[in-house]
């Protein structure tokens, strides 16, 4: 039987940082897709793999996704292969809503739920083309709004 951890976070929360924490133990992370420009430092493979909106169609299309959403005009996804395979995921909560019942029986879906001001400091240092911190607060927000389908809860900054 596969389980799998499944990070949830608002930007600036620190996915990524407890992402790597899990995969320094052995963890296997699924990249996630997405259609978002990289970010500076952002590595093709290793923090996403950045795909043409035409690509991703394509793959939406012929129902290589487990799960995928649309935040923020862009699409972010992870394939069946990956959810099959994989230890580790990044969700948002309308990705986690994609799970159906049995498979949540095998996940651990860990909420960093990170106060905004921490997060906005983190945000400020952040490169972000095609987007603003002002909108991805909200959009956040609005995202995150009645959010409960988690097993554990991180309100610590400092985790």
């Amino acid at each position: 039987m596969h389980k799998r951890i499944i990070l949830v976070g608002k930007a600036g929360s620190g996915k990524d940082y407890m992402r790597k924490k899990l995969e320094s133990r052995g963890f296997k992370y699924a990249v996630s897709y997405t259609t978002r420009p990289p970010r500076e430092g952002e590595i093709e493979g290793q923090d996403y793999f950045f795909l043409s909106n035409m690509k991703a169609a394509g793959m939406v299309a012929s129902g290589e996704f487990f799960e995928y959403v649309n935040f923020n005009d862009w699409l972010y996804g992870t394939t069946n292969e990956q959810w099959n395979k994989d230890d580790v995921f990044i969700m948002t909560p309308s990705g986690i809503s994609h799970i159906g019942p049995d498979d949540r029986k095998k996940c651990l879906i860990i909420f960093i739920d990170i106060n905004v001001k921490t997060r906005r400091k983190r945000l400020n240092n952040r490169d972000m083309p095609g987007d603003s911190l002002e909108r991805r607060i909200q959009a956040d927000e609005e995202d995150f709004k009645d959010f409960t389908n988690y097993d554990i809860r991180i309100t610590n900054p400092d985790f």
